[in-house]
């Protein structure tokens, strides 16, 4: 029942922001992604809170959390894992990697080599990493939290538009108020993620993830969510609009969405709030677009502004 979501999500919400101050439509964000079993990319400076958050995601939840510090000279066995020779058993013993996680922080990303890079780009799609020819199953949940630092560029790897289109959200946490800071100062450093414990179940998740998948869009609703994303296609200033993978992304965070506002049916506004972080790290923006300061962002705003949005379908 959307109730029960609806209840899961708010003792997330509530534990996080212990450690994460005035920052809760952020963590209602990963909390979506989480109930969607997507990813999401953070773009920030540093000291934002971006470990704070994955972290204490992942203790709230009771799950397993690893960090991978992205580097040049990182390797793909280094994320995914590596089969060692034991002379004991003279046999091989696969010893897994960061990436066998409930959640994974992929700091700093676009500094790992591109073939580093790729590594994740099964486990994100399929939840499962091969290694030496065998498949494994990654736990579930599985969400892989990846940051940039917008900033240093300087010897970065740039994410292929195709590991891009696997991310389910962008976002950014910004800085804080300066009530908020000064709670934050208040607090002090004994306010750590690592003093969190867990509120509910990996199951819960999953129970509720189920639950999300059962949210209902009228057929107005859907017709409304496939124009936003072909809109995108059709704009003269973007050069590579939204995926069909896209379009099923916004569905199912707009379904989950719903269900964390308590409701069974998706309405117009919860596709117009989430239009812009599942779809704008998807475009690439025309250079003439560039020029004038118009950005992916900008884009997907300017289309929700002018398509015509269906009036009270949902209940229908």
């Amino acid at each position: 029942m959307p109730a029960a979501v609806q209840s899961i999500a708010e003792r997330l919400c509530r534990n996080v922001e212990r450690v994460l101050v005035g920052k809760r439509a952020a963590i209602e964000l990963a909390i979506v992604a989480l109930l969607c079993e997507g990813h999401l990319l953070i773009e920030d400076v540093p000291g934002i809170g971006k470990t704070t958050l994955a972290r204490s995601m992942a203790r709230s939840i009771g799950g397993t959390f690893r960090r991978l510090q992205c580097t040049p000279d990182l390797l793909p066995s280094d994320v995914t894992g590596v089969s060692v020779f034991d002379q004991r058993t003279s046999q091989f013993e696969f010893r897994p990697g960061p990436i066998f996680a409930n959640v994974l922080l992929a700091d700093e990303i676009n500094r790992a080599t591109p073939r580093t890079q790729s590594a994740v780009l099964e486990a994100m799609q399929e939840a499962q990493v091969s290694v030496d020819g065998v498949t494994r199953p990654l736990p579930r949940p599985f969400v892989v939290l990846a940051t940039q630092n917008p900033v240093e560029l300087e010897g970065t790897f740039p994410l292929p538009e195709a590991q891009l289109d696997r991310f389910l959200m962008r976002l950014s946490l910004g800085y804080p108020s300066q009530d908020d800071e000064e709670a934050l100062v208040a607090r002090g450093s004994a306010a750590s993620a690592q003093m969190l414990g867990a509120v509910v179940s990996a199951e819960d998740v999953l129970s509720a993830m189920a639950e999300t998948g059962r949210v209902r869009l009228h057929d107005d609703v859907r017709r409304y969510l496939v124009q936003v994303t072909r809109a995108t296609r059709a704009d003269t200033d973007v050069r590579l609009g939204a995926s069909p993978r896209a379009t099923l992304a916004l569905q199912r965070a707009s379904q989950a969405w719903a269900a964390v506002q308590g409701r069974d049916f998706v309405v117009p506004d919860d596709i117009k709030y989430l239009a812009v972080p599942v779809l704008a790290h998807r475009l690439i923006a025309s250079l003439e677009a560039r020029l004038r300061g118009r950005d992916a962002a900008s884009i997907v705003q300017g289309i929700l502004d002018t398509l015509p949005v269906p009036v009270e379908p949902a209940r229908r």
